[in-house]
C-alpha cells in the first residue's frame, strides 16, 4: 500500500490519456457485466432444473394436448415418486404489451413439484379450495400492483369460455417468490386452478399440455422416461420424457446459441482493449524511461520496478473494470423494469464477479508484463543516455 501514491501519480502523470484509457475499459466491463447476464439468464432454466424432474409432451410437438387421464397410468411407472400436469392459458393483462405465461395446474401437485417456490401456508391453501384461485410471481404483483384478495381479470390468447368470450376473471389468493435469482425467473407466472378453468373452457376438457414427473432417483431418469414413452407407444397421444434440463437447453436454443454468441463478442472486445491499453501502456513507460531509471539510481532493486510497472496495469484494471461492473450492476433494475416480465430476471452474482476478476488479471499480465520485464532488465547508463 506504500507505493500506492506512486502507482497513482504514474497512472494519471497523462491525464486526458489514462481517462480515455479508463472509459474504454469499464466499457469493455460494462459489456462484459451485461453479456453474461444475458447468458446466466438464458442458461438460468436450465441451471435451476431438478435433475429428478422429467417432462412429458406429445411426440411431435408441444403444442399438442394430452389427455388427462394419463396422469393415474404415469403414476403407477416404477420409479415415479409424483406427477402433476400444466396447461398452457396464454394471456393479456389490460392490453397487448402486457403479457406473460399463465398455466392451469393442480394447485397440491404443481406446487409440491416445485418446493423451490415458495408461498405462505395459508395461501396455499386458499389455492387449493379457491376453485376459481390463483397465485401469481411476487414479481408480477410488484408490476402490476396486484394485491391478495383481488379479482384479477386476464384474457386468454388461445382458450374461450363456455360462452365464447375470451375474458377470464380469477380471485388472486396468494403470490409465489423464490429467494435464488435464478429460480425467481421462473415464479414470472400466474398459476391457475384447474378445476375452474377445465369445467369453464369451451373446447379442450379433460386434456392438458404436458406432464411433471418426478422420479425416486435421478440415475433412473433415463429408465423412466423410457417407461413412460413406451407405455403410449402406438397410441393416439403418443408421448416425449426427457430430464427437465434438457428440455430447458433445448427450448433455449431455439432462439440460438446464446452462449458462444456471448463469447464470440468478448473475445472481440477484450481483444480490442488489449491492443488499445497495451499501446498506451507501451508508450507511456517508453516516455518514462529516464524517471524509472532515476528510481534504480535512489536504490529500488530491479524487481521493485518491475513490480510497479506492473501494478500500474494493474491498478488500470481494476479501477476500469471494477467501475464497469458497478454499472453494469446498476442497470440491472432498469433493464429488468424494461423487459416487461417477457425475459427471465439479469443479475450480476458472485460468478459474473469472479470471471472478470480472472479476465482483469489476465489483462493485467499480458497488457504490463512485457513492459515491465524490459524495464526490469534496463541499465541505468543506457536508460540516461536515450538509449
Amino acid at each position: 500500500m506504500k507505493y500506492l501514491p506512486l502507482l497513482w501519480a504514474q497512472l494519471f502523470r497523462k491525464r486526458t490519456r489514462t481517462i480515455l484509457t479508463l472509459l474504454s475499459v469499464l466499457i469493455a466491463f460494462l459489456l462484459f457485466g451485461l453479456l453474461h447476464a444475458v447468458q446466466t439468464a438464458f442458461e438460468s432454466g436450465a441451471d435451476a432444473a431438478d435433475a429428478r424432474r422429467l417432462l412429458t409432451t406429445a411426440r411431435y410437438s408441444i403444442i399438442e394436448p394430452l389427455p388427462m387421464s394419463y396422469l393415474a397410468r404415469i403414476e403407477r411407472v416404477p420409479g415415479v415418486a409424483g406427477v402433476a400436469f400444466a396447461d398452457w392459458f396464454g394471456a393479456k393483462y389490460q392490453n397487448e404489451s402486457n403479457a406473460f405465461p399463465v398455466f392451469a395446474v393442480d394447485p397440491a401437485r404443481y406446487l409440491d413439484m416445485y418446493p423451490e417456490f415458495a408461498i405462505a401456508p395459508e395461501q396455499r391453501e386458499a389455492f387449493g379450495k379457491t376453485r376459481t384461485g390463483a397465485v401469481a410471481g411476487q414479481r408480477l404483483a410488484d408490476r402490476y400492483g396486484w394485491k391478495v384478495g383481488q379479482k384479477l381479470p386476464i384474457s386468454s390468447e388461445i382458450h374461450t369460455k363456455a360462452d365464447g368470450s375470451l375474458n377470464w376473471e380469477f380471485d388472486l389468493v396468494g403470490l409465489i417468490d423464490a429467494e435464488d435469482p435464478a429460480v425467481r425467473g421462473n415464479t414470472d407466472v400466474v398459476l391457475i386452478n384447474v378445476a375452474h378453468f377445465d369445467e369453464a373452457r369451451q373446447f379442450g376438457k379433460g386434456k392438458t399440455g404436458w406432464y411433471v414427473v418426478r422420479v425416486v432417483d435421478s440415475e433412473q431418469a433415463r429408465a423412466v422416461s423410457s417407461a413412460i414413452d413406451t407405455l403410449f407407444m402406438n397410441s393416439p397421444d403418443e408421448t416425449k420424457t426427457a430430464p427437465e434440463k434438457e428440455f430447458a437447453i433445448g427450448f433455449a436454443k431455439q432462439i440460438g446459441d446464446v452462449g458462444a454468441l456471448v463469447t464470440r463478442i468478448l473475445i472481440a472486445v477484450f481483444f480490442t482493449i488489449l491492443l488499445l491499453t497495451g499501446n498506451t501502456m507501451a508508450q507511456s513507460i517508453r516516455e518514462r524511461i529516464p524517471e524509472l531509471a532515476i528510481l534504480k539510481t535512489l536504490g529500488f532493486s530491479d524487481r521493485a520496478v518491475t513490480a510497479l510497472v506492473l501494478g500500474e496495469a494493474a491498478l488500470l484494471l481494476v479501477l476500469g473494470g471494477g467501475l464497469g461492473m458497478t454499472a453494469a450492476l446498476g442497470l440491472m433494475p432498469l433493464l429488468n423494469g424494461a423487459t416487461g416480465g417477457r425475459f427471465p430476471p439479469l443479475f450480476v452474482d458472485g460468478s459474473s464477479w469472479l470471471l472478470a476478476a480472472l479476465i482483469a488479471a489476465g489483462l493485467t499480465l499480458a497488457i504490463g508484463l512485457p513492459p515491465a520485464v524490459r524495464v526490469g532488465r534496463l541499465r541505468i547508463v543506457d536508460a540516461l543516455a536515450g538509449r
